[in-house]
């Protein structure tokens, strides 16, 4: 099965399109679509490009954002940035009712191009579609659904495109935060895994990852071909509304609000232990055995995966595969030695780490804080319980 980065099933075309000669009356659009809440990649949104001729009776898109769901290896691939897309024709009418059956809103910009920027961006969109060049390298930030699109409507433009001021300055992070905005869980995932360069000022031509972007900077571009500077939208359509009703997440299930039950929830357990005399050896295990499985994760995206925007990243610091190495110190009796030496270590890291971020430029998430302590505070009392009691 075929679906794309925010369309879960595209009836395709039967056979790539035949690249006969535009009509005169032939339209370019763009089409952006709005994100949903249906999937993880449905929060971004989506972008194509529509090819209308009425004289030749076609109505299709290219959707650069195909990408085999069923592939056992996908989810590695894509952790590794060695994902695979393509560009895919598609009918529009289905496209269309597949987002609105979503309550995506769908916007068509019509492009000013001349006939023979038509008839460039037809051709080379029927080209790009050939089995021999569909498939291309996914890059999440920097060559996408979106970013694809623009690349091919400036490069097949006899004139050059000026666009707008950028209106704010944003960062990668601040983008996808954006995004994820009622996803405080999905937001956190990313702020843990996504290192220093996420924080960087994006470029306004960066910013076109996101469709929402990509549009905002269309609507307002011109074309300057010699002495005439036109615009590059002739006219924008709201081709169906956006009935996406914005979530309200429970701050009860949230990470600020789980973290900090977790938190009070060792605090009271390590209270218990110093009143008993006696410590409970089966918490920190289960607690570095949890941190040692998310740092495999972090560490495979930081040092292997080739993912521009994961390292350097300041989370490997506390987050990392080497708290397995602690949950044997802590569970064999004989490496007790070890296991006060790494309990030691690690309280002096995350101390060090916790002052350190406060130079890094690396956003650090508020829910970060109670978890973060929990480690602090299990090390800092087996360091203390060790020396004192």
């Amino acid at each position: 099965m075929l679906i794309t980065g925010s369309l879960a099933a595209t009836p395709l075309t039967e056979a790539p399109p035949q690249a006969i000669p535009l009509s005169p009356q032939a339209q370019i659009s763009l089409l952006t679509c709005t994100p949903t809440d249906d999937d993880l990649y449905t929060l971004y949104g989506h972008t194509a490009i529509r090819i209308y001729d009425p004289v030749n009776e076609m109505d299709i898109i290219f959707n650069y954002g195909i990408f085999d769901s069923f592939n056992p290896y996908f989810i590695f691939l894509f952790a590794a940035g060695k994902t695979d897309y393509m560009v895919r024709s598609s009918h529009f009418e289905h496209y269309l009712m597949e987002y609105i059956s979503r309550g995506s809103g769908v916007s068509e910009q019509i492009l000013n191009f001349l006939p023979e920027e038509k008839e460039a961006l037809w051709q080379a969109l029927v080209l790009n579609e050939r089995p021999e060049n569909r498939v291309y390298r996914y890059n999440f930030f920097f060559d996408n659904c979106a970013t694809r699109p623009a690349v091919m409507i400036e490069k097949c433009l006899t004139g050059t495109v000026k666009y707008p001021p950028q209106p704010k300055h944003r960062t990668f992070r601040e983008a996808i935060n954006y995004c994820t905005r009622n996803h405080p869980w999905v937001t956190l995932g990313c702020d843990i895994i996504m290192g220093t360069p996420t924080d960087r000022i994006m470029t306004l031509k960066e910013t076109f990852f996101l469709p929402a972007y990509l549009h905002e900077a269309v609507e307002k571009a011109e074309v300057a071909r010699g002495n005439a500077v036109t615009p590059l939208v002739i006219k924008t359509n709201t081709l169906n509304e956006n009935d996406r009703s914005e979530l309200s997440p429970s701050f009860l299930t949230s990470p600020l609000a789980c973290f900090t039950l977790l938190f009070i929830l060792l605090a009271a357990l390590t209270y218990s232990e110093w009143r008993r005399k006696k410590p409970y050896r089966w918490i920190d295990p289960i607690l570095f055995t949890a941190a040692s499985i998310g740092g495999c994760v972090v560490y495979f995206l930081s040092f292997i995966s080739v993912h521009p925007s994961m390292f350097p990243n300041i989370s490997i610091l506390w987050l990392h595969p080497f708290h397995l190495a602690g949950v044997i110190f802590f569970s064999v009796k004989k490496y007790k030695t070890l296991a006060f030496r790494y309990h030691f270590t690690n309280f002096a890291v995350i101390f060090i780490m916790s002052v350190a971020w406060f130079f890094v430029p690396q956003h650090f998430n508020i829910a970060l804080i109670p978890l973060i302590a929990c480690f602090w505070l299990r090390s800092g009392w087996a360091v203390f319980r060790k020396k004192y009691l």
